[in-house]
């Protein structure tokens, strides 16, 4: 069955945050609802529409930044009561806008997430999370990196309040009280968690993760461990998750899983006979989804998926079909609705033009006046720079609340800018696109010029740091067998004096220094599958990596940033020759086939020209042939990947520098010579090198 879906924008507020519209509980079986929704202003609106028309219930004054919604109530009852996150404070409306709860929870940063469960209130602020019953504090936990998310299974199916923190490692904190009872990793940094079906699912303790990465899970969370149900890869690329919700859109009986991605991606997945998802519909929306709920706004009895977007619209994607099956008197009913609608948007028109002209007038006298202050007109941005683990690049990807005119990229270490399908603007001369590539060991800043369609014209500055080791992601085991150069230090630095070093060399480390005495923290370089083990406590700092150039970078990085702080160090290090070989091993695959597809991309014109001159291709070897067939994808990959040649031959004249430089002979005379046994390539003429010199 084909599932087709009409899109219909119903109002604009101002810019949201993830989590903060709901539709209330609908008064009868596919009656019409209405929808709530918070916004950057503080303000709470809560419209229905009637006769296609949006008509507002209730609509609070200014105020903080609203970073979180959610509906709450007495359990077992219909969920219509409306709690906000403001800063460090809750409140409550009924649905009709009276205020009956202020809540000011004494945390000492904002609140950005939050769970409502009967009188259970469960918050997390960045590194804070806490439990409170009737406003009373229970239950307190400091955890070790960022918390994006929390919730808890429902407590009226399970037998104990069984909290679950979304943490930006990679981890699912699983809590009794304010201990952690079990961690769940999973396979990227976890942005949204859900009840699966909204009530956790036949056994109450299904819960749906989403992953910045694009990645979605079902995993059951037992009192004792975790069951992983499933998992749907990021094929397509698409964006990070920012919502779920289930509803059944599809109209089989089942609850369908609804997806909302911050590049503005709507999916629909069905479950089959096996309970495993399947997708059945997808429509892309301009800007990124911030919230996405099922259940029926426009029309009785047409269901639909509402979603906000970054910008403050709340769209619908309806059953509803656009062209009506309609009878003589019905054509002139709906001819006179569309009259009345044409001539009140009409109206509506007309009265902004007026008020945007009052203002420009306005703000052109307050700005020629001498008491003028500085009137730059603010705008928000929304920013993701994100290091892609499939392919070693960085996303950088922007979002504005107006149109972007132009966007500037400048960065003081060389990078290489690659080309995406999902970049819509227009490049001028250096291809200024949204991924970005760098090289480890040259770190710097990148800064991104944000100027909008606005006037008076303004630009935001916005600076993404490019550290020294920016290709490693955050594992959370290691392989031990691997063979391991290690770099120990030892000084008089604070333990928070050697994590601000490690922050500034890895990313994916939380800012504050963990609890405790001693942290390890495991990576992986994305782009050579290399290991790093780092393990620091004050005076003492300790990293292995089966990669020389690793501990290289860490060893000239490390040894800078102590002596800007005047701290001597004692360096000392342990190489293992072994490791040359394991990763010129690891770099082989990823060279021969850059290699030849390098080879395959050189050939195409002239099998062309073959082609055209013969006028077939039966003459040429099935190579040959299966060359000009995968023609246009060869070309593609090759655009797609300019530099990856480039840089593996880097790293390997690194890798040949770093092994001779740790026993104190200066190789570079003889990079040459790599470099030609490089372009006619072989491995074992390439490890004899090594091991020659």
């Amino acid at each position: 069955m084909e599932l087709t879906l009409n899109r219909a924008d119903y109002v604009q507020v101002g810019v949201t945050s993830q989590k903060t519209m709901k539709l209330l509980p609908a008064s009868r079986n596919r009656a019409t609802q209405k929808v709530v929704l918070g916004d950057h202003d503080g303000v709470v609106t809560c419209f229905g529409m009637k006769k296609g028309e949006a008509v507002a219930v209730f609509k609070t004054l200014p105020g903080q930044k609203i970073a979180r919604l959610e509906l709450g109530g007495t359990l077992h009852m219909p969920q219509e009561k409306i709690f906000i996150a403001t800063g460090s404070e809750i409140r409550g409306f009924t649905k009709r806008g009276k205020q009956f709860l202020s809540f000011e929870t004494n945390l000492t940063e904002s609140i950005k997430a939050m769970h409502v469960s009967g009188s259970d209130l469960f918050l997390s602020a960045s590194y804070i999370y806490n439990h409170y019953c009737d406003c009373k504090d229970q239950h307190y936990y400091l955890s070790g990196d960022k918390i994006n998310d929390v919730i808890c299974l429902p407590v009226e199916r399970v037998p104990h309040i069984t909290p679950v923190l979304a943490c930006q490692d990679r981890v699912l904190r699983v809590l009794q009280g304010s201990d952690v009872i079990y961690e769940i990793e999973v396979p990227g940094p976890p942005t949204v968690l859900a009840l699966h079906n909204g009530n956790g699912g036949d056994s109450g303790e299904d819960l749906l993760f989403g992953t910045s990465d694009g990645k979605l899970g079902l995993i059951q969370i037992t009192a004792s461990k975790p069951i992983h149900k499933w998992e749907i890869q990021n094929e397509k690329k698409r964006g990070g998750i920012l919502c779920v919700d289930n509803f059944d859109i599809v109209g089989d009986g089942v609850k369908d899983l609804i997806v909302g991605r911050d590049d503005g991606m709507v999916e629909v997945y069905s479950f089959d006979h096996a309970n495993e998802p399947v997708l059945r519909f997808d429509q892309t929306l301009s800007e990124s989804v911030t919230s996405i709920q099922g259940g029926c706004v426009g029309k009785d009895g047409y269901d639909e998926i509402v979603a906000s977007t970054y910008s403050g619209w709340v769209t619908g994607l309806t059953t509803e079909p656009i062209h009506k099956e309609s009878g003589p008197g019905e054509e002139l009913k709906i001819n006179q609705e569309m009259q009345s609608k044409i001539s009140s948007l009409r109206s509506e028109l007309e009265h902004i033009q007026y008020k945007v002209l009052q203002e420009r007038e306005k703000y052109q006298q307050s700005s020629q006046s001498s008491k003028a202050k500085s009137a730059v007109p603010s705008f928000s941005v929304n920013d993701k720079f994100t290091l892609n683990k499939d392919d070693a690049s960085y996303s950088l990807v922007l979002e504005v609340q107006t149109s972007i005119d132009t966007v500037l990229i400048q960065s003081d270490v060389p990078i290489d800018l690659l080309d995406v399908d999902k970049n819509s603007a227009v490049v001028s001369f250096s291809s200024c696109d949204s991924e970005i590539r760098s090289i480890e060991g040259q770190y710097g800043t990148l800064q991104a010029y944000v100027t909008p369609r606005i006037q008076p014209k303004t630009c935001q500055v916005r600076q993404y740091l490019i550290k020294p080791l920016s290709l490693h992601q955050r594992i959370h085991f290691i392989d031990h067998d691997r063979p391991m150069n290690t770099l120990t230090l030892a000084g008089q630095f604070s333990f928070a004096e050697i994590h601000s070093w490690v922050v500034f060399c890895l990313p994916e480390v939380p800012e504050k220094p963990p609890a405790g005495e001693c942290v390890t923290f495991y990576f992986q370089n994305t782009f050579l599958d290399t290991q790093l083990e780092s393990t620091y406590r004050k005076g003492e700092g300790v990293f292995k990596s089966d990669n020389i150039s690793t501990i290289s970078i860490l060893k000239d990085v490390l040894s800078k940033e102590a002596t800007k702080k005047k701290i001597n160090l004692n360096i000392s290090y342990e190489i293992n020759e072994v490791s040359v070989k394991h990763t010129l091993k690891l770099i082989h695959p990823k060279l021969e086939y850059q290699l030849l597809l390098a080879k395959k991309v050189q050939l195409i014109d002239a099998l062309k020209e073959l082609q055209i001159h013969e006028g077939n291709t039966n003459f040429l070897i099935p190579e040959y042939r299966s060359i000009l067939e995968e023609a246009d994808h060869l070309q593609e990959e090759y655009k797609k990947q300019p530099a990856h040649l480039e840089r593996l031959y880097g790293m390997i004249t690194d890798l040949f520098i770093d092994k001779f430089k740790f026993k104190g002979t200066n190789v570079k005379t003889k990079v040459p010579l790599l470099l030609e046994i490089l372009d006619s390539y072989d491995q074992n003429a390439l490890i004899a090198f090594f091991d020659a010199t």
